[in-house]
């Protein structure tokens, strides 16, 4: 049986997937997911493709070096499925890579070329792009004979209008790089598909991918018109640690006043800010909920209340809006936030069926409402080995 291993990596987590091509449908056979990788419990789990859990067991990486515990999860995977899946001929892996810059606009067969112009778009996603290059490495090192496909999250946004692209910097910066990109296109482009199966690809949709890492993104006849990210993934909505959108003045004044350097500054936009900043309590929206507390309510309204003005700005960049649509962990899984930020977008003629949104049905909006609004749980690694099928036939 002909398989394919997607790979999608953070700073301490690894989740892959294993599909199998039948009768030219992908099908998932196992989730594979490392948590707490750099920590001193490194959990690995495994469910099948009805999210039962298969496997739980602790690996012991104490005795592994930091920057080659992403190798020994990765092995550890793939040992996993040699080992319960004899059957299995492993075809290609496919890899999400944040970053593609410039340069990569679709899906790529990686070679050392490829793989060195990818290293310059570190400092453009220096909190991802190294993680998933690491894993990139790993591949090649434990299966040096299967093909590597690199699917990146910028390529959904490559076509942006280009004044949405622009930031008002000199053109010798913009000329460089330095303007908006857009992420979680892995995401959007899912969504996008589900939306063309299901009969309503054409309209003008806009998409929250929301959870820990959220953004929104505008998208008019199946391409993406512009998104709340920019040129980081730190740009746009609060996020579970992230500020989202900041005057750069603020961070002029911490230079000058709080005496901070790039580094301490760096950790506080992306670690110690957004929910946990605003609460102080947590960067899990469940714990936020859970808490009964002032700070945790105003992290929460903050969040709802800056999706509801971004939807005003992505419906202007629309020029309207026939479809909303809620993915993510958050946005798929949570009533209240969802409620909350219909709330304030009723103005666009939204009327939500709470038991509908209670249920985490498919369409959470009444018949007469003005936007359909849908929940589409999304699938990035889905994507990543639709990609991998369609690169390889």
């Amino acid at each position: 049986m002909d398989t394919i291993l997607t790979v999608n990596g953070g700073s301490s987590s690894l989740k892959c997937g294993l599909y199998a091509l039948r009768a030219g449908e992908l099908h998932c056979l196992f989730h594979l997911k490392v948590e707490n990788l750099l920590g001193e419990r490194t959990l690995f789990k495994v469910r099948d493709e009805q999210n039962s859990v298969l496997d739980e067991q602790l690996l012991d990486c104490q005795a592994v070096a930091h920057d080659a515990r992403h190798q020994f999860a990765l092995q550890a995977v793939l040992q996993w499925v040699e080992a319960h899946l004899p059957d299995s001929h492993l075809i290609a892996t496919g890899h999400r890579v944040v970053h593609g810059g410039d340069l990569f606009s679709a899906p790529v067969l990686l070679d050392d070329d490829k793989l060195e112009q990818l290293q310059q778009f570190i400092p453009l996603a220096p909190l991802h792009q190294p993680y998933n290059l690491k894993l990139v490495e790993a591949c090649r090192l434990l299966a040096p004979e299967l093909p590597i496909v690199a699917c990146f999250d910028t390529m959904f946004h490559a076509a942006q209008p280009r004044l949405e692209r622009l930031y008002a910097l000199p053109r010798r910066l913009v000329d460089k790089g330095v303007h908006r990109y857009g992420f979680h296109g892995l995401s959007y482009e899912y969504i996008q598909r589900q939306l063309t199966l299901a009969g309503a690809g054409h309209f003008k949709t806009v998409a929250c991918h929301l959870g820990a890492g959220a953004s929104m993104c505008a998208i008019g006849q199946g391409q993406s018109i512009a998104s709340s990210m920019g040129f980081t993934a730190v740009e746009g909505l609060p996020m579970g640690s992230r500020t989202g959108n900041l005057d750069p003045g603020v961070l002029l004044y911490l230079m000058r006043e709080e005496n901070m350097d790039v580094d301490a500054l760096e950790h506080l936009l992306y670690k110690e800010s957004g929910w946990l900043g605003i609460s102080g309590i947590s960067s899990d929206m469940k714990t936020l909920h859970a808490a009964d507390d002032a700070n945790a309510e105003e992290a929460i309204d903050l969040f709802c209340y800056r999706i509801a003005l971004e939807m005003g700005r992505l419906t202007a960049a629309l020029e309207g809006v026939e479809q909303l649509v809620f993915s993510g962990g958050v946005g798929e899984n949570d009533a209240d936030v969802r409620a909350r930020v219909l709330q304030r977008c009723a103005w666009l003629g939204i009327k939500l069926d709470t038991d509908a949104n209670q249920r985490n049905a498919g369409i959470i909006s009444t018949p007469d409402s003005t936007v359909t609004v849908r929940v589409i749980p999304t699938n990035e690694e889905a994507m990543i080995a639709t990609h991998v099928t369609e690169l390889l036939h």
